[in-house]
C-alpha cells in the first residue's frame, strides 16, 4: 500500500463553529447552511502532500452544498508529527540506486529509530482511527459520516470495527483486502500494474511519438527492456543528475496508475529518453512521483507511508518459505514490472529491520449489522487496488454494497460522473444502489 490517498470528512452543518483543535485540522463550512448531511477521504502511497488543506477541495461542490467538509493529517503525515527520517541528499541516493545494499532497509529502519523512536508505535492506522473519534466528538456529532480512498478505506474500515455503534455513511473506494498479507496484496498490486503497462504499451504503438514501434505484442518487452537497462547505462540529464532505473520505473508506474487519461503525459519523455539519450523529462515524473521538489528538497513526511505500513503490519513479514512464494508468484503475474527488483517489488516497504513489533495481523474487517451498508467503490482495471480485492473485501465486511466502475485508473469517484452521483446519494439521501450496479468512466 503504499503510496497513500487523503481523507477528507462531511459533517451535517452545525450553526457554532467547534473549537480550533491543531494545525493539522481544516474545516470547510458547508454552502448551504439550512441543509444536513455526511463527511471523509484519502490516497495510497499518497501522503506526501498536507491532507488537511488538499484533501477538501478534491470534495465534489454538490457534497460540500450539504455538508461541512473536514480534512485532518494523519499521523505521521504533514501538520501530525510528520516523520522524515533522512536528509535529501541521502534520498537522492536511496531512490535512485539500482543494486541496494543489503542492509537497504535496516538504514532506513535506523535512522527513524534515532530521531522517532517513540512515536514509530503509534502513527499505525488504529491509532489515527481513534483519533477520528476524537473528532467527531469534539465536533459533537453522533456519527461519523466518510468517503474514504485508496488507503482510506483502510483508515474507515478501522473505524468502523472499533466503533460501530457510531458509524454513519461510509464510503470506501479502491480498497485492498485488510485480510491478505502485504506480499499477497503487492503481487496484486503488481500484477495490475503489468496489466496497465501491457495496455500502455499496445495504445502507445498507435501513436506518432511512440519510441516503441508498431507490434504491439512486442512493445511492453521494448519498454521494460530500455527501463531495466539503465541500470546499467543511465542516462544524463541536467544539474549533474542521472536517470536510472529505479526513478524511470518511478516515472512510468506513477503514469500508469492513473489510467488511459494520464498515457499521453508518458509519450514525448519516453521518446526523448528512448531515441535521443535525454532523460529530464522522465527525471521530472520521477520527481513527482517521489515527492522531490524542484529545488531537490522532500516533503516533511516523506517517511509516513513506510511508517505508518510498518506499523499497521510489521508482524505480518514473510517467513523465507512464504517471500519465496511471493517472488514466484511475481514471476509468473508481473515478469516486467517485477524484474527491476522483485524482493523491493513483494515487500514495500520492508518492514523486517524495523524497530518495533506491531501487533496488528491481517484480518477480516466487519460491518456493524443493523446500520446503514457501507458502500464500497472498485474500478474493474484499478492497477493500484485491482477489483478482485474490492469484491474480497466487501465480502469480508458483510454488511456492504459494491458499486462497480468499469474502466482503468486509481479509484473510481475521480473518474465517473456516475460514481459521484451514486455516492452523493448515498451520502446525503441514504440511498444504497442496487447490488451489482455498474458506472462507466466518464
Amino acid at each position: 500500500m503504499r503510496q497513500a490517498q487523503g481523507a477528507a470528512r462531511l459533517r451535517p452543518p452545525r450553526r457554532r463553529r467547534p473549537r480550533r483543535g491543531t494545525r493539522a485540522l481544516r474545516r470547510r463550512p458547508a454552502g448551504e447552511a439550512d441543509r444536513r448531511a455526511p463527511r471523509q477521504r484519502r490516497r495510497p502511497r499518497g501522503l506526501r502532500r498536507r491532507h488537511a488543506r488538499a484533501q477538501p477541495r478534491r470534495v465534489r461542490r454538490a457534497l460540500h452544498d450539504r455538508f461541512d467538509i473536514i480534512g485532518f493529517d494523519p499521523r505521521g503525515a504533514a501538520g501530525t508529527t510528520p516523520v522524515n527520517c533522512l536528509d535529501d541528499r541521502a534520498r537522492d541516493d536511496r531512490l535512485a540506486t539500482d543494486r541496494p545494499a543489503a542492509d537497504h532497509a535496516a538504514v532506513l529502519a535506523e535512522a527513524c529509530r534515532a530521531a522517532y523512536g517513540k512515536v514509530l508505535p503509534h502513527v499505525g492506522t488504529r491509532d489515527t482511527a481513534r483519533d477520528m473519534d476524537v473528532l467527531r466528538g469534539a465536533l459533537r456529532d453522533d456519527k461519523l459520516n466518510y468517503l474514504g480512498l485508496s488507503y482510506g478505506t483502510y483508515l474507515g474500515g478501522l473505524y468502523a470495527e472499533q466503533f460501530p455503534d457510531r458509524v454513519g455513511r461510509l464510503v470506501l473506494d479502491g480498497p485492498l483486502p485488510s485480510s491478505a498479507t502485504v506480499t499477497e496484496n503487492n503481487v496484486e498490486l503488481q500484477a495490475g500494474l503489468e496489466s496497465a503497462l501491457k495496455a500502455f504499451a499496445a495504445d502507445c504503438t498507435n501513436q506518432a511519438s511512440c519510441p516503441l514501434g508498431t507490434d504491439r505484442g512486442q512493445a511492453a518487452q521494448k519498454l521494460a527492456d530500455f527501463l531495466d537497462g539503465l541500470a546499467d547505462h543511465p542516462l544524463p540529464a541536467s544539474r549533474g543528475r542521472t536517470l536510472t532505473a529505479a526513478l524511470a520505473w518511478a516515472a512510468v508506474l506513477r503514469e500508469l496508475s492513473g489510467g488511459s487519461q494520464t498515457w499521453a503525459e508518458l509519450y514525448e519523455p519516453l521518446n526523448r529518453a528512448m531515441t535521443r539519450g535525454d532523460g529530464d523529462d522522465l527525471l521530472k515524473l520521477a520527481d513527482v512521483a517521489n515527492g522531490r521538489g524542484d529545488q531537490g528538497r522532500y516533503g516533511v513526511s516523506a517517511d509516513a507511508p513506510t511508517a505508518i505500513a510498518c506499523a499497521d503490519s510489521a508482524t505480518s513479514s514473510p517467513t523465507p518459505d512464504r517471500l519465496s512464494t511471493a517472488l514466484a508468484d511475481l514471476a509468473a503475474k508481473a515478469p516486467l514490472v517485477s524484474k527491476h527488483g522483485p524482493e523491493a517489488a513483494a515487500l514495500d516497504p520492508d518492514c523486517r529491520a524495523w524497530p518495533f513489533r506491531s501487533p496488528e495481523q491481517p484480518h477480516a474487517i466487519r460491518a456493524a449489522s443493523g446500520s446503514t451498508p457501507v458502500l464500497v467503490v472498485g474500478s474493474t482495471a484499478d492497477p493500484l487496488t485491482p477489483y478482485a480485492g474490492a469484491q474480497r473485501f466487501t465480502a469480508e465486511l458483510g454488511n456492504a454494497v459494491l458499486l462497480t466502475r468499469d474502466g482503468d485508473g486509481h479509484t473510481a469517484y475521480v473518474h465517473s460522473n456516475c460514481i459521484r452521483a451514486a455516492v452523493q446519494a448515498y451520502l446525503t439521501e441514504g440511498l444504497v444502489p442496487a447490488a451489482g450496479t455498474h458506472c462507466s468512466s466518464i
